[in-house]
């Protein structure tokens, strides 16, 4: 495995608690952790254009490539924060403890967990590993938590009951360390809250003549308004565009932002009434970043955007997460 070279800077205030930002995207997690006074250690992604935004945004460029990086490289820290690739356990459920999570990204999670023992892990995936491989997956990766020493809490979470007009559920994971002797029940994942903001709330004034529709996809779109009888408003997005189907929605939300928009066309959400997609910005104000935040224009960025966590939801959950440790005083 490779050695670290000093690439990232560091920052002189003192923070209450030290956390890597692993798999990191565009750095949803990190925003979320340093609005919680925590100093970043140590990014880790592979992908170069993220590495790129990254430093932009944050004034230094993750590692790359965790598999070739090892875990005795990593600095001490406090939180480890993983939205980590979910690929398939090809022995999950059979019990083994570590070894089952080998091939896999999680697995870094792991090694690095056992090697830094960490107070607490972080972790977010898709809503789908609740029920990946008939739930063994999900299974194994608890096993693994257990024989690492950690307890554990985790929920399914949508971004529209937090007052963010999309339809995104993710599920999250918390885990202490048990020596610490952290009560779980005391815990608690954000409450539910009255949506009110819409989705119009987020769009530009002014857009480039570049996120207008193709007249192939106009024609697919008005083919399923007339075929459903929707007459659209100011709030009606397009999506899932096929000459076979189309989705609509039109309650001030919109569909769920996924890694497909980067392939660009009709995966990108379509506000009807404008004839025009999502852009790049209106794309990142719906995942809650805030409007310093740079990035590409480009399909890249799209791809970047679904893959990344929806900042307010990480924000809350991370604030309880200190507070349960300075409560305990840990």
């Amino acid at each position: 495995m490779q050695k670290l070279k000093s690439k990232q800077k560091t920052k002189s205030a003192k923070q209450d608690y030290k956390f890597i930002d692993l798999f990191c995207g565009l750095g949803g997690f990190r925003i979320a952790l340093e609005q919680n006074n925590c100093k970043c250690v140590f990014s880790s992604d592979i992908d170069k254009n993220v590495q790129a935004v990254y430093e932009k945004n944050f004034g230094e460029c993750p590692f790359g490539d965790i598999t070739k990086i090892s875990e005795k490289d990593i600095p001490k820290h406090d939180i480890l924060c993983a939205g980590f690739p979910c690929q398939s356990f090809s022995i999950a459920g059979k019990r083994l403890g570590f070894e089952d999570a080998r091939g896999t990204m999680f697995f870094e999670v792991a090694r690095i967990a056992k090697e830094k023992k960490p107070k607490v892990l972080f972790l977010e995936n898709v809503k789908g590993i609740t029920n990946h491989d008939k739930g063994k997956t999900l299974q194994t990766i608890l096993n693994i938590l257990i024989d690492l020493g950690y307890d554990y809490v985790y929920t399914t979470l949508n971004a529209k009951d937090y007052n963010i007009p999309q339809n995104r559920e993710r599920w999250f994971c918390v885990c202490f360390r048990k020596d610490l002797g952290m009560n779980l029940k005391q815990f608690k994942f954000p409450n539910k809250r009255v949506l009110t903001a819409t989705a119009d709330q987020c769009l530009e004034k002014e857009t480039s003549e570049n996120y207008l529709i193709s007249k192939i996809c106009q024609t697919n779109i008005d083919k399923f308004l007339k075929l459903k009888n929707i007459k659209p408003n100011n709030l009606t997005f397009a999506y899932d565009i096929r000459p076979s189907r189309c989705q609509f929605k039109q309650d001030g939300t919109v569909p769920c932002l996924t890694a497909k928009m980067g392939t660009g066309g009709n995966n990108i959400p379509v506000l009807v009434n404008q004839k025009r997609r999502l852009t790049e910005r209106e794309c990142l104000r719906l995942m809650g970043y805030p409007e310093w935040f740079y990035i590409e224009k480009g399909n890249q960025a799209y791809k970047q955007i679904g893959n990344s966590v929806v900042v307010p939801i990480v924000t809350e959950i991370a604030k309880e997460i200190i507070r349960i440790l300075k409560k305990d005083n840990v």
